[in-house]
C-alpha cells in the first residue's frame, strides 16, 4: 500500500471514530460580537519517503500578522477560488513555489477558527520527496521538514496556559530542534494526530 493510500484510509477511519478534536483558539472562552469567520484552507505536504515528512514555514519578521510564526502554507480564500482545495494548493504554490500537479489529494480534515477571524480547512496531501522548492522571501523566512510521526506523537504537543483578555487561553505547542510550533498549526495537527490512526 502505497503513502497515499495509507493515508487516505486512515483518514477515512478516523472521521468514523468518536474522538475530542479541538475546534478554535478560543478553549473554553470564545468572546462575543465576532464577525462571521473568513474562510481558509492550508496546505498539510507530506512527503513521500520511508520515513514521511510534513513541510512548515517559518513566516518573516517583517509580516504584519503572525510574524516569525511557523505554519502551513496557505491563507484567506479568494473569491475565484473553487472551494478549500484550491486555496491550499493555490497558496501553497504562491508561498513555496509548489506545483499544484505535484500534490496527490488525499483528503480534508478537520476546520480550526483562529482567534483572528479565520476558520482553516486542513487539506492533506502527498508530495514528491526533495523537490527544489523556492519560498516566496517576502513572506516566508524559511522552509523545513519534520518527521510526521514526530508530529502524530501525543506525548510531542504540550499544553499551555497563559492569561487572556481577563480569561485562562490554553492551547498546544510543539518543539521542534529549536523550532516552536503553537497556534492555530499545533491545534490543526494535534487534530489530525486524533485522527489519523496512522498505519506503521
Amino acid at each position: 500500500m502505497t503513502l497515499a493510500e495509507r493515508l487516505r484510509v486512515a483518514l477515512e477511519e478516523g472521521a468514523r471514530r468518536e474522538t475530542v478534536r479541538l475546534t478554535s483558539d478560543f478553549r473554553d472562552h470564545e468572546p462575543e460580537g465576532l464577525e462571521p469567520f473568513a474562510p481558509a484552507a492550508v496546505l498539510v505536504p507530506v512527503t513521500d519517503r520511508p520515513d514521511p515528512g510534513v513541510l512548515l514555514t517559518q513566516r518573516t519578521e517583517t509580516l504584519r500578522k503572525h510574524a516569525g510564526q511557523i505554519s502551513f502554507p496557505g491563507g484567506r480564500m479568494d473569491p475565484e477560488d473553487d472551494g478549500p482545495i484550491a486555496t491550499a494548493l493555490r497558496e501553497a504554490e504562491e508561498e513555496i513555489g509548489l506545483p499544484r500537479s505535484a500534490v496527490e489529494v488525499i483528503g480534508i480534515a478537520d476546520r480550526y477558527r483562529t482567534g483572528t477571524g479565520y476558520e482553516i480547512t486542513p487539506v492533506i496531501g502527498v508530495i514528491p520527496p526533495d523537490l527544489a522548492l523556492v519560498p516566496n522571501d517576502a513572506e516566508v523566512a524559511a522552509l523545513f521538514e519534520v518527521p510526521l510521526s514526530f508530529l502524530l506523537e501525543p506525548s510531542n504537543h504540550v499544553e499551555q496556559a497563559v492569561e487572556w483578555q481577563g480569561h485562562e487561553r490554553r492551547f498546544f505547542e510543539l518543539t521542534w530542534q529549536d523550532r516552536r510550533i503553537w497556534g492555530a498549526t499545533a491545534g490543526i495537527i494535534v487534530n489530525l494526530a486524533r485522527r489519523l490512526a496512522y498505519p506503521a
